[in-house]
């Protein structure tokens, strides 16, 4: 039997075992999928060995140290420094990375998108800013800090901080910070965030199966609005195909995938 799991420091929450398992048994694959609470980022090509998995999924806050703990990065990946799937290819640890390519199979209903604000600026927000660049949008991030902003201004978009931040609208405002995740944080500070979110169309929150603070905030404001779960599937889909080696089509492992939702 294949082993997979996903990484995370917290990762009891994630709903990826449910997901994966269900295609899993569906198609009639031999294999199990499980969560790894992980939290020194450095062990974590030594545990996918000793454990002999044959696959991963990687989650917060460990993304920018799997792409350095691979033999070897293809696609996406590449090019953002940030791997979200592993998988064993005799021996050899290869990253990917699935979460921008899954994050636009969420937001198809929001189109047309033309302006985003992106909350944060970690592993999730280097993929999705890299994609938004990509398709043309004008973006903006917004961190805490300036510490983790070179990289996003290298990439010509717009960077503030909490003390910087001018008012403006946007299409589209995305959390991809943890803030929610596990208490009652916002990203960012109330005060900033009311305006921003009162001017814009759309609000889409990276963390999913909750209503989050910032989620909260945007149904206040009547705002068209998501969580992270339809990113997770197109993400999982998309990482399932590359555990398998696409011996089923995308679609074959998204009907499957889907039925996990209704448990």
């Amino acid at each position: 039997m294949k082993l997979f799991a996903i990484f995370g420091d917290p990762v009891a929450h994630s709903r990826s075992p449910l997901m994966h398992n269900c295609v899993f048994t569906h198609l009639g694959v031999h294999a199990c999928y499980t969560r790894i609470h992980l939290k020194e980022s450095a062990q974590l090509k030594a545990t996918f060995f000793a454990l002999q998995l044959s696959g991963a999924n990687v989650t917060v806050p460990h993304k920018e140290a799997a792409f350095e703990a691979c033999d070897e990065v293809r696609g996406f990946a590449k090019s953002i420094g940030v791997v979200n799937t592993l998988v064993n290819e005799n021996g050899r640890l290869i990253g990917y990375n699935t979460d921008a390519d899954g994050f636009m199979y969420a937001m198809a209903p929001f189109q047309p998108i033309k302006s985003v604000l992106v909350l944060g600026a970690g592993g999730t927000a280097k993929a999705l800013v890299n994609k938004f660049v990509d398709e043309g949008m004008h973006v903006s991030v917004l961190n805490r800090s300036k510490g983790r902003l070179d990289y996003f201004t290298s990439l010509g978009v717009a960077t503030y901080t909490w003390d910087t931040m001018p008012q403006q609208q946007f299409d589209l405002i995305v959390n991809t910070t943890s803030a929610g995740l596990s208490g009652h944080e916002y990203p960012a500070p109330v005060a900033l965030l009311e305006p921003l979110i009162a001017v814009c169309h759309f609000c889409a929150d990276a963390i999913y199966g909750k209503v989050t603070p910032f989620l909260h905030l945007a149904q206040q404001y009547r705002k068209i609005s998501k969580d992270g779960a339809d990113m997770l599937l197109g993400q999982g889909v998309l990482a399932c195909a590359l555990f398998l080696d696409h011996q089923f089509d995308n679609k074959q492992i998204e009907t499957q995938m889907k039925k996990s939702f209704l448990l």
